[in-house]
């Protein structure tokens, strides 16, 4: 047979890591514009302008759209817990499944439930009944994000346990302590933030590529002014979460923390922060770096002075620590180009994002026109409508393979965790339909998306799902029975 160089190891994180990616392209924009949505019906409810009616229904297919991808990419992924990775279910049983089944018994049920209504219901209720729908869609979606980060943020910070003796899996003994954990509540925030900035940057997106084409002008530049005012709100409310995790880490997850920094010696008291840097990995070295002094600092500890451990001596200290566990053969070296770049992209998309809004917010002023002649700005955010889904793989990528090498943290190995009983083509094979599926799923959004907006907001829909669709659909009052 041909050896390809393939291992088991390396295809199972290849495949999970390819899930998460696309899983996650679509779940904090669903969760977004979920948020985006209610706002829009209810400024309708409030105001009684049929326009912003329209355009919940408008953008509310997009969230459709997503959501359903979402829900497919979410169950493959559940399924490869037991296929590839059944030592880590085995582990973590007892921690892991308490908060999913939550997330399925309570949060998504909520969420599919009330999503359901709100498609359907159009007309058929009160106007702030119909409203509460889409807001309980929002807190369902919320909510489902919570518990699915309460049993990530374990991984990350492991409290509440013990270690069974017997079994040698960990056991929970406080339900508080897993549910109350500071790594949930530095990182459910900044995801939270994040997804709405991801769906209002979206939404901006597609209406400068359609003020581009002038097509319902009116229409996309009132989407656009709801669009960059919540991302205007939330691109700064996710500087600010993202500021506090990652002083959190400081401390948590040091290895982390000095990876995003470029950080493999102990910093000065000047506080010398790497702008850009090149890195040797092997030498755990730094070969060049434009540094500007006491920005480390303030950014750490939020003062000039004070001093951040390297890489090398965290690798240190944690043989120290986990040597006679695990091993002194042990890398605690985390991928340290992937790290910092993922930070700068993330750092960076921020503060432009809030820069865009500014800008937008000025230039659509109610009474200008003057965002229909600065056609550079409506090109730079058109372009910018997929900027979002690259700075949540950025932020995930940070997250993930900061923990190396651990998939729960200084207790169970990402080694130790894989599936003993899958062979390199199972793996292999899954990978390869897997990625075809994912393709194809990517695609048909975006031309579902393409179209919708190109049909534009007053397009008859037929299916049932429309301000239209109080009308009688019971093929018998169509005669669709009469052959007369």
């Amino acid at each position: 047979m041909l050896n390809l160089g393939l291992d088991i190891l390396g295809l199972a994180r290849f495949q999970f890591g390819m899930t998460t990616v696309f899983h996650f392209f679509f779940v904090p924009f669903s969760i977004g514009l979920a948020f985006v949505v209610a706002v829009m019906e209810t400024m309708y409810a409030i105001k009684g302008d049929e326009d912003y009616k329209k355009m919940a229904q408008f953008w509310g297919k997009m969230f459709l759209y997503s959501f359903a991808v979402g829900v497919v990419t979410g169950i493959i992924q559940e399924f490869q817990f037991g296929m590839n990775w059944s030592e880590y279910s085995r582990f973590m049983g007892d921690i892991f499944g308490a908060p999913l089944a939550i997330e399925a018994l309570a949060a998504f049920f909520l969420e599919s439930t009330f999503i359901g209504m709100w498609m359907f219901t159009w007309g058929r209720f009160n106007k702030w009944v119909h409203t509460l729908f889409i807001w309980l869609v929002m807190f369902g979606s919320s909510l489902s994000a919570l518990w699915i980060l309460a049993a990530n943020s374990f991984m990350q910070n492991p409290l509440g346990y013990i270690i069974n003796q017997k079994t040698g899996h960990v056991q929970m003994v406080s339900f508080g302590k897993v549910v109350g954990n500071p790594q949930l509540w530095n990182e459910f925030p900044h995801v939270i933030f994040g997804a709405f900035v991801t769906a209002a940057f979206v939404i901006a997106g597609c209406c400068a590529w359609r003020l581009l084409k002038k097509d319902h002008v009116d229409f996309y530049r009132k989407s656009l002014n709801v669009a960059l005012v919540i991302g205007l709100i939330f691109s700064l409310g996710s500087i600010a979460t993202g500021d506090l995790q990652s002083r959190y880490l400081i401390n948590n997850q040091p290895m982390k923390f000095a990876a995003m920094e470029g950080l493999y010696k102990n910093s000065t008291n000047k506080g010398e922060w790497a702008a850009v840097s090149g890195f040797n990995t092997k030498q755990h070295k730094t070969t060049w770096s434009v540094d500007v002094p006491y920005v480390l600092n303030l950014l750490s500890y939020h003062k000039t002075t004070g001093t951040v451990k390297g890489m090398n001596q965290v690798n240190k200290d944690m043989h120290a620590k986990y040597d006679k566990k695990f091993g002194s053969d042990m890398n605690y070296y985390v991928p340290t180009k992937t790290l910092f770049w993922s930070f700068r992209i993330m750092s960076g998309a921020g503060a432009l994002f809030a820069l865009l809004a500014i800008v937008g917010l000025i230039f659509n002023r109610k009474r200008s026109q003057l965002i229909m002649k600065q056609r550079w700005f409506l090109y730079i955010m058109g372009l910018c409508l997929w900027l979002p889904f690259v700075v949540n793989t950025a932020g995930w990528f940070i997250t993930e393979f900061g923990r190396y090498p651990w998939i729960v943290y200084g207790l169970l190995t990402i080694a130790d965790a894989v599936s003993p009983n899958v062979s390199v083509a199972s793996l292999l094979t899954t990978n390869i339909v897997y990625f075809a599926m994912f393709a194809i799923m990517g695609l048909v959004m975006i031309i579902l998306c393409h179209r919708t907006l190109k049909a534009g907001p007053d397009a008859e829909n037929t299916d049932g799902y429309s301000a239209g669709d109080t009308k009688e659909l019971d093929p018998y009052s169509k005669g669709a029975f009469n052959h007369d």
